[in-house]
């Protein structure tokens, strides 16, 4: 049994965490789809677009650059910056994972986000990173993505597609 699966949190507690800043990146293709992979580790069907924390001290932009970077290979020269969100947009994990996830330190994430034009071609997508977090991956219509999406996450995603609207 891991150290973090033994922690217990009421939902009191849990509310009274703070959120883990954190970025996301909403990568276009030429045709407007969105890039999207699927998380290695989970069971079932968990799609995401790439985000990941902010190292202390680091610029949201940056952070949003290297994520991209560490989860689909896609270097910044490969990239051009349309967007990136008014405000931070947080969700909450659903209670039961809290304590499984940063050593049940967070209750969600609270997310800068940032839209980019893919300039690059499929072939220099590479997923199988030094620390993989895709199992697969694959280019989604925006229509369809928010419900494509693990269920606590389709709130902010939804937001996010509202907020670059005029540029998908």
């Amino acid at each position: 049994m891991s150290k973090d699966s033994q922690i217990s949190l009421t939902a009191d507690q849990i509310a009274r965490l703070p959120y883990r800043p954190n970025v996301g990146v909403m990568l276009l293709n030429a045709a407007g789809d969105v890039w999207v992979g699927q998380r290695k580790d989970r069971h079932k069907n968990a799609w995401q677009m790439p985000q990941g924390g902010i190292d202390k001290g680091e610029d949201a932009r940056v952070a949003a650059l290297r994520e991209l970077e560490e989860e689909t290979g896609v270097t910044p020269d490969l990239v051009e910056i349309i967007a990136e969100s008014d405000g931070w947009l947080p969700y909450d994990l659903p209670h039961e994972v809290v304590p499984h996830f940063w050593g049940g330190k967070f209750r969600g994430q609270e997310q800068k986000w940032f839209l980019l034009r893919f300039l690059g071609t499929d072939a220099q997508i590479n997923i199988e990173t030094d620390d993989p977090e895709f199992s697969a991956w694959c280019w989604q219509p925006v229509a369809e993505l928010v419900d494509k999406v693990v269920p606590f996450k389709r709130e902010v995603y939804a937001r996010v597609v509202e907020e670059f609207k005029t540029y998908l």
